[in-house]
């Protein structure tokens, strides 16, 4: 077991130090430098793609609020409670005012790991909880509500052990997190390049033979183009909507006389972050197609308008998500091709005058794309298929590592378990 100090009293001793964000002002931002990350940018992980830019040569206005490795991070204000653990590899950022860091200034009597996976634990969240909700206005955790924890602190050798066993599972985590970008971006670049700049039918128009591309896959792209109500599109192709490429099924509101029990309900909130206090559970019985299985394809049509894929467990879909079953089209190719026709349905949405900007189903059918013969798209369900089943499977294996993180993180830090069973719990761990 270890020892509970308090926070101010670590403070002043110089053994830990705790900050906020810069607050900066829209005008100080820019499109280039280290990106300024809120608490959109965070949650089990860092997302800096969207991300603004504080300047480089600005920086000294910043002061300590720049990551450094080691840093615990959680989001203090608004959506209190997502984490993430600055490591070796991770950029450089800014932190925001929505933001707080925990940074150990001696390694030898706070390991920075020990401290991220303590800050996630029941003893953390005991002391936050009682006062992120002392106002009527959004919860917050205030510096000085802080300042004002206890922590419980084993000996060193311990806390490297403990941080070394759980790290062992999100480093996995972390590496199917890359992997499946890694997937994602391979994806896109092909359905683009294929069917939406056409590049193999531009290289054979040219007489020039498609690059990275066999003979044999070549041949089944045209050497000419026609015209379109989309301008220029492949001989042979046709033009379709995305209404065409599937059966886009709305949810219902389950979430009205929600039970507590039962299924999990799938809002716009659990798409963005998944499962919270908040996400509510209802035992009705829908019919088959208000429900999202592992690898079904969702459609938020209203609010943070994105498609995304379900990989939790079986779960009721409320009346803001499409279930989109897709129709004699590969599911991939219906996903890629709803993430190209997202920036149409945003402009769309962005236009209401309501607050929560939304589609319609009408405006299924405005969006147009050009598809081609079976046959180029079994050759690209060939290249495409297994690594687009490789990522959900990923997904599934990351949800079972922070299920096993999860439960030994209590366990390790309260002494119930030790670190050798635990450390054999992990190896076997495929």
């Amino acid at each position: 077991m270890g020892n509970r100090f308090k926070i101010a009293e670590l403070i002043r001793k110089g053994k830990l130090s705790i900050g906020d964000g810069y607050r900066a002002k829209n005008s100080e931002l820019s499109p280039t430098g280290l990106p300024f990350v809120r608490a959109g940018n965070l949650n089990n992980g860092f997302y800096f793609e969207d991300a603004d830019c504080f300047p480089i040569e600005d920086l000294a206005k910043v002061g300590e609020k720049i990551s450094r490795p080691g840093d615990v991070v959680f989001t203090s204000k608004g959506t209190v409670g997502r984490f993430a653990y600055v490591n070796d590899e991770t950029p450089r950022f800014v932190y925001s005012p929505q933001l707080c860091y925990w940074r150990s200034l001696d390694w030898n009597f706070i390991v920075p790991r020990y401290l991220y996976y303590w800050i996630n634990s029941q003893e953390f969240w005991v002391q936050a909880a009682s006062v992120k909700g002392q106002t009527d206005m959004a919860d917050y955790v205030s510096l000085t509500d802080q300042r004002r924890m206890t922590i419980t602190l084993h000996p060193i050798k311990e806390q490297h052990a403990i941080a070394d066993t759980l790290g062992a599972l999100d480093d996995k985590i972390e590496l199917n997190r890359q992997m499946n970008r890694t997937l994602e971006q391979m994806a896109q670049a092909l359905f683009k390049s294929w069917f939406v700049d056409f590049d193999p039918v531009v290289a054979r128009a040219a007489g020039k033979k498609p690059h990275d591309m066999s003979d044999e896959i070549a041949a089944l792209f045209p050497n000419k183009f026609v015209d379109s109500e989309l301008g220029p599109i492949p001989e042979g192709w046709k033009v379709v909507s995305v209404q065409d490429l599937a059966r886009y099924v709305n949810g219902k509101n389950f979430t009205k006389n929600s039970t507590g029990t039962g299924s999990l309900v799938i809002r716009i909130a659990e798409l963005n972050s998944g499962p919270s206090p908040s996400t509510k559970y209802n035992n009705v019985e829908a019919g088959l197609d208000n429900i999202a299985k592992p690898g079904d394809l969702l459609f938020s049509w209203s609010g943070s308008l994105n498609v995304y894929r379900w990989y939790l467990e079986e779960a009721l879909i409320n009346q803001h998500i499409f279930k989109v079953i897709p129709n004699g089209f590969p599911q991939w190719f219906v996903h890629l091709a709803l993430i190209d026709s997202m920036p149409f349905f945003q402009s769309i949405a962005a236009n209401k005058a309501t607050t929560m900007g939304h589609v319609k189903r009408e405006h299924l059918s405005q969006w147009k794309i050009a598809v081609p013969d079976h046959r180029i798209l079994d050759a690209a369900d060939n290249l495409l298929s297994d690594q687009y089943y490789l990522s959900l499977l990923n997904e599934r294996e990351s949800l079972s590592l922070a299920e096993l993180r999860d439960t030994l993180l209590p366990k390790l830090l309260s002494g119930q378990i030790r670190i050798k069973r635990a450390e054999k719990l992990v190896s076997e761990v495929p």
